[in-house]
């Protein structure tokens, strides 16, 4: 642990078949690179990255990006132990990491903490061309399986910072209500942070719009602007 201020410390797993873009995601949110030429990732890589949230709050993410390779997955299970939150990572190119996100999302359920929080996320969205994953495939999943869900560009930031600054904020909102119910007997009202300046919400079910940069596409037609 090093010397740094934070008022919390969070630990958030990435979870997606090899080759979808987890480490350059974590590059772009941790140091603001891309790597165009990384590698994957053998077994479990580690970054952290302090924030400040809508409390005024700061929170240090401990970022585990986990290798996406099969021969690693009982290595990385058990670093999934105190998660609570996770980036469960898709290639918008790629139908098959699509495809296997149901494996992924089974995984971090039976791993994580019970209350992790799980937003769906549909990396290389500047890819448009090649695009195989469209916006309404992502939000339906979401939708069903009760997740938060945006797309995003490792390679030209494009809501990078919005997706991990989003689950801190809610990991903040679910955790500090956690402690209220503890110490107060199932009381959540008096404390500070959850009040009318609680973070905002990216409840399960919820989409992250990012309205300027959603691909012109059909499915584009169908967003609401917002959280919706």
């Amino acid at each position: 642990m090093d010397n740094e201020s934070y008022d919390f410390i969070f630990k958030i797993v990435l979870l997606g078949d090899s080759g979808v873009g987890k480490s350059n995601l974590v590059f772009r949110f941790t140091r603001n690179e891309f790597n165009k030429d990384s590698k994957s990732t053998i077994g479990v890589e580690f970054a952290t990255k302090t924030v400040q949230i809508d409390d005024n709050k700061l929170v240090k993410a401990q970022i585990w990006d986990t290798a996406g390779q099969e021969r690693y997955r009982s290595i990385a299970s058990s670093y999934y132990r105190g998660a609570v939150g996770a980036l469960l990572v898709y290639d918008v190119t790629d139908r098959n990491s699509f495809n296997h996100v149901t494996t992924w999302l089974k995984e971090v359920e039976e791993n994580a903490e019970k209350d992790c929080l799980i937003m769906l996320v549909g990396n290389k969205m500047d890819l448009t061309e090649q695009r195989t994953v469209f916006v309404r495939d992502g939000r339906s999943f979401a939708r069903k399986n009760g997740l938060a869900f945006i797309e995003t560009s490792a390679l030209d930031a494009t809501g990078v910072e919005t997706a991990f600054q989003r689950i801190l904020q809610e990991i903040y909102k679910t955790q500090t209500k956690k402690q209220l119910k503890t110490t107060n007997g199932g009381k959540t009202n008096g404390v500070s942070g959850a009040g009318a300046s609680a973070p905002m919400s990216v409840s399960r079910g919820q989409t992250i719009q990012l309205s300027s940069t959603e691909p012109p596409n059909e499915e584009a037609k169908t967003g609401a602007k917002g959280c919706c």
